[in-house]
């Protein structure tokens, strides 16, 4: 049999639920439920107790009891939003779409989806296409080649003009750093994965970075100031930097070769991300090079790619967060004028076998 107390609970329960109170109304006062159910006053207040921690009721000293107001539902939108990536079915990006979509649709807005394939050309016939739109209400933008000064300044701004709001996933360009964005804390990220390679016992670490991205750009800084701070050596020859155009080329065959026979004399290396690393980890083991024995490997992202790699590669995590979902959610709160703050995302080390 159930305690005195949990009983009465549950019959105020009932009749809250059955909408005996209304919520500008006291519930009963204490003198006058201990006289309808017979009941100490310690009961009643165990009983309210109850009420309380379950979030349908209020107490206050002197005031009695009130149903607490339901939390106040977002109003749901109808709008339309423009996503311009880099890229759709590549690498991460999937992940970061379903995000956006999830959160997009749950508020009755339509995502329209553009890719850029990273090229500036590509990017200005989107934005151009985004001006003729009379129904467009904010764009979620991921900046093409965003280390590298941008000809589409112009459009971005036109789009601002017209009310269209914006927000910036990933990198954004320095003459629209007020813009609301989602970024990753990629400086943190690169001095992450030195500081852990460092508590490995590596003295000499390597780097690979993409150089027309604004994330290459600060994943070297938090890199290279790490290596400082350490007092660790920081050699030219030790950097070794790709941009868009020339990834496939030079990350295969005799070209990785030469970038690997500059890093002799280093035991690690901190690559871009888990694309990069897991061609570094292939391309190593066919030389007959032990990981992490003969060369540490680390990353950024935590993708797919760090599991499916022939030793599985310690990378950089963000967690339970998606980029792709809190620049959405950004993107919402915007559209209904709330105070809405850009963010930046903090990276966790997922340790694994390769470093």
């Amino acid at each position: 049999m159930p305690p005195k107390y949990q009983s009465i609970a549950d019959s105020l329960r009932q009749e809250i639920e059955a909408g005996r109170y209304s919520g500008a109304a006291l519930l009963p006062t204490e003198q006058l439920l201990c006289q309808r159910f017979q009941i100490s006053r310690q009961t009643v207040r165990r009983a309210l107790s109850v009420l309380e921690d379950e979030g349908l009721i209020t107490r206050r000293q002197g005031s009695g009891s009130r149903l607490r107001e339901p939390a106040a539902v977002p109003a749901q939108l109808n709008c339309t939003i423009a996503v311009v990536t880099t890229y759709i079915s590549d690498y991460i990006f999937p992940s970061i779409l379903r995000g956006m979509e999830t959160v997009l649709s749950e508020n009755s807005s339509a995502p329209l989806l553009f890719a850029t394939q990273n090229q500036i050309s590509t990017e200005r016939k989107i934005l151009q296409t985004l001006l003729t739109m009379k129904e467009l209400d904010g764009v979620l933008a991921e900046g093409t080649k965003t280390a590298l000064p941008n000809p589409n300044l112009d459009l971005y701004q036109k789009l601002l003009d017209r009310g269209v709001r914006l927000v910036f996933i990933n990198g954004v360009y320095p003459e629209l750093s007020t813009t609301p964005s989602v970024l990753a804390d990629n400086a943190g990220g690169g001095r992450l994965l030195v500081e852990h390679l460092h508590r490995q016992g590596h003295r000499s670490i390597a780097g690979i970075f993409k150089s027309d991205d604004m994330q290459g750009l600060l994943r070297y800084a938090g890199y290279a100031q790490a290596l400082r701070d350490l007092g660790l050596p920081l050699e030219d020859g030790q950097i070794y930097w790709y941009n868009t155009e020339t990834k496939n080329a030079i990350l295969s065959g005799a070209f990785l070769d030469a970038v690997l026979e500059g890093f002799a004399g280093c035991s690690a290396v901190v690559c871009y991300n888990d694309e990069v690393a897991i061609r570094v980890i292939s391309h190593l083991r066919k030389r007959g090079a032990r990981i992490p024995e003969d060369m540490a490997v680390v990353s950024f992202d935590n993708s797919q790619y760090s599991d499916l790699a022939p030793v599985r590669i310690t990378s950089l995590s963000h967690g339970g967060q998606n980029l792709g979902e809190l620049s959405a959610q950004l993107m919402l709160s915007l559209l209904r004028g709330e105070d809405s703050q850009s963010q930046v995302v903090p990276w966790q080390l997922i340790r694994k076998e390769s470093g």
